[in-house]
């Protein structure tokens, strides 16, 4: 039975409400897809080899860390920068401490500066990849292993970056089942 009139122009209507809900649902799996891929707004690819070739051209990276505002932990990189040739893998490490008396699961969200670099700077391993659980009083030190993809000196903007910024920010995400547990039976264990 074909609708006219009114009936129709609400059926249009709550159609183009789904539809567009739908869109803004897949937007961000999408666009943090999109960015990985193809470095757009500074963030680094993901691969799983370095680079073969090696530049005997240097780039500096510096390293940053900071929290979301509802984060319990301390959260800083533990090497302030580096110099490396581009292509040479290099490791950093960040420190992340939980001076809280509950365990804390967080997520790091990641980006690199100037956003040209981004489709250049490649993670081979990286604490950013899985959630991250530290228990009360507990201190850690995460890997991150990267290079800069030799690529970048034949870039029309790449070629210019002397000096990359790779950024975290963590913020507190829901404890993963078995950890709730966990952290229920301490605090019970306290009280």
């Amino acid at each position: 039975m074909a609708l006219s009139g009114p009936a129709k122009t609400v059926a249009q209507t709550v159609s183009l409400v789904v539809f567009m809900g739908a869109m803004a649902w897949a937007s961000v799996p999408f666009y943090d897809w999109f960015c990985r891929v193809t470095g757009f707004g500074g963030v680094p690819g993901q691969v799983d080899v370095a680079s073969d070739d090696i530049l005997e051209q240097t780039i500096k990276v510096r390293f940053d860390g900071t929290l979301n505002n509802n984060m319990g932990w301390e959260f800083k990189p533990v090497q302030r920068e580096m110099e490396l040739r581009i292509g040479e893998v290099g490791l950093a490490f960040y420190e992340a401490y939980n001076p809280t008396s509950r365990t804390i699961a967080g997520q790091a969200s990641y980006n690199v500066t100037p956003y040209a670099a981004g489709a250049f700077f490649d993670k081979i391993d990286c604490f950013c990849f899985t959630e991250q659980v530290l228990a009360p009083g507990e201190r850690v030190q995460m890997p991150v292993s990267f290079f800069v993809d030799p690529e970048i000196v034949k870039d029309d903007d790449g070629k210019y970056v002397h000096t990359i910024t790779l950024s975290y920010t963590f913020y507190e995400i829901d404890l993963p089942e078995g950890y709730a547990a966990l952290d229920t039976d301490r605090q019970t264990d306290l009280n």
